[in-house]
């Protein structure tokens, strides 16, 4: 055992994922780095050890409940224990809820949801048996606030999150594990710029036009960075949240607000 913090990022391969992975390595913590591509996963571990940190790339996917329970043993093998779970890995879609077929909902509440579901098991399991609590982070969004219109089944799948969230956060607390999820808005990663070609046909928009309309609705008047998602989840795996349960908190630079 080692007395080294460390966590698993999944869908640590880029986008907000590599940016928590990086900023919990800087943190002090050693990082676990998952992704379905193990290329990708592979490269950010080199990053953070090259960078004079520790790490493992435990590439699995998420929809796959035994795979996320391996990732997580592989973690606590190879990097000594397990601390903190951000279950991160996640997609979106955009269509109208009238054209959402069966396999749409299949595929995404698959990865937003059942991929939380199980980190969350794997992962509170592992502290359980190792005693002494740990933090589980999940990835919901604005969306999980606010349902946005072309994105209908993913709000639902980021709705479920917060729910899942909760529940965990009462049904774990008697073990000293904490639950929190983040609420990204609009970040400037590749899944922006997916959402930003999917919504043209509906827009009538040109490339890059349906982002920066949508950005007009931010009040601090930039698109969102990964770094700034990843330094609020650096607060959330830190010892300042311990007191922190059960929340789903937006930021977003203040398009939803409550």
């Amino acid at each position: 055992m080692t007395a080294q913090r460390v966590a698993l990022v999944t869908g640590g391969g880029r986008g907000i994922g590599r940016g928590i992975a990086m900023r919990l390595a800087a943190d002090g913590l050693a990082v676990a780095v998952n992704d379905v591509n193990a290329e990708s996963a592979t490269a950010v571990s080199k990053e953070i050890t090259a960078a004079g940190g520790r790490s493992a790339a435990v590439p699995a996917d998420v929809t796959d409940r035994d795979a996320v329970f391996d990732m997580v043993a592989r973690t606590a093998d190879e990097l000594g224990r397990l601390d903190v779970m951000v279950a991160n890995a996640g997609i979106a879609q955009v269509k109208t809820l009238l054209e959402v077929t069966p396999e749409d909902l299949k595929r995404i509440f698959e990865v937003n949801v059942f991929g939380v579901v199980y980190c969350l098991q794997a992962a509170a399991e592992r502290f359980i048996n190792q005693g002494g609590g740990g933090k589980i982070i999940n990835a919901a969004s604005i969306a999980g606030h606010a349902g946005f219109e072309f994105l209908g089944h993913y709000s639902a799948t980021k709705f479920g999150v917060r729910g899942l969230t909760q529940a965990a956060a009462k049904e774990l607390a008697q073990h000293n594990i904490t639950v929190n999820a983040y609420c990204p808005g609009i970040v400037g990663t590749d899944m922006w710029e997916l959402i930003d070609e999917q919504l043209r046909p509906y827009l009538n928009t040109a490339k890059g036009e349906a982002l920066a309309t949508y950005a007009e609705r931010i009040p601090l008047g930039r698109v969102q960075t990964a770094d700034d998602v990843a330094g609020f989840v650096s607060y959330l795996a830190g010892p300042d949240s311990d007191y922190m349960t059960g929340q789903s908190v937006m930021i977003d630079g203040g398009i939803v607000m409550s």
